[in-house]
């Protein structure tokens, strides 16, 4: 019993019920002869098509080197895929996550430690912010005062 249906992206694919196997856009397997293909000439002996790749940057042979896909940058080719390329760069990226993790949980734990410290001396942050405003007042009440003063030997002396 065989069936059709779309598959997510939109092919049509085939699946047959009886032996549970799943293949895309061809029926059957094709055979190649090896009689029928043509010998290549001893001149081509390089590909005619490119092996798609780039030149590593500067911070790419880095990430290559963080990675631990090479151990110096000496060794790193000339052309790398792009799938090795985005490997490194993942791992990178995750050894970073866990690096700031570790950061971040270090960080509230010493804040935790200070706070403490800070509660066995009784400091808070409204006492500080008590006095601070209480040594604002007396500035300027001083100031007040010695402005009161200056208007009243200006008016002393005239």
């Amino acid at each position: 019993m065989m069936f059709d249906y779309v598959a997510v992206n939109g092919q049509r694919c085939r699946q047959a019920a009886e032996t549970w196997s799943h293949r895309g856009m061809c029926n059957k397997p094709q055979e190649v002869k090896a009689e029928s293909l043509p010998a290549a000439p001893a001149e081509a002996a390089r590909p005619a098509f490119r092996i798609p790749g780039s030149r590593p940057s500067e911070m790419d042979k880095k990430f290559l080197v963080w990675s631990g896909r090479f151990k110096t940058p000496d060794q790193i080719p000339d052309f790398v895929s792009f799938e090795m390329l985005d490997a490194a760069r993942n791992k990178v990226r995750v050894k970073a996550c866990y690096v700031m993790m570790a950061v971040t949980i270090g960080a509230c734990l010493v804040t935790v430690i200070l706070g403490k410290r800070a509660a066995s001396r009784h400091e808070s942050l409204t006492a500080l912010n008590m006095e601070k405003k209480a040594k604002w007042r007396q500035e300027l009440q001083k100031e007040g005062e010695a402005a009161a003063a200056a208007a009243a030997l200006s008016q002393k002396a005239q």
